[in-house]
């Protein structure tokens, strides 16, 4: 009975330091990247920093990283439209009128 006392003192102890450490702040290691150019813009973030798993701008200068985030930004905001009309076609909203001049209409 008190070996049993023992034992299961012994196993939440164990849970509780391995939890405490859990929360513990790890040691942070040299960044030591082609990329450290870009880790400060803005949507690089911990713990990844600026994400490049291709290598796409590595060595490329900022008017280069400018331009593929703008079109990114650009193809993100036409999917989103893509999306939105989906959505808007599913949702049964047609427009009004023909799609060409023999009357066939968009409902059709």
């Amino acid at each position: 009975s008190n070996i049993i006392i023992i034992m299961k003192t012994a196993a939440v102890l164990a849970t509780l330091l391995a939890s405490a450490s859990a929360f513990a702040p790890a040691k942070q290691s040299a960044k030591t990247t082609s990329l450290n150019a870009f880790e400060d813009e803005l949507g690089a973030q911990p713990p990844l920093g600026f994400y490049d798993p291709f290598g796409i701008v590595t060595g490329e200068d900022e008017d280069r990283f400018n331009r593929l985030r703008f079109v990114e930004i650009k193809h993100g905001r036409i999917c989103m439209l893509g999306v939105l009309g989906y959505l808007v076609q599913e949702a049964g909203i047609r427009l009004p009128g023909a799609i060409n001049y023999s009357g066939l209409d968009f409902s059709a």
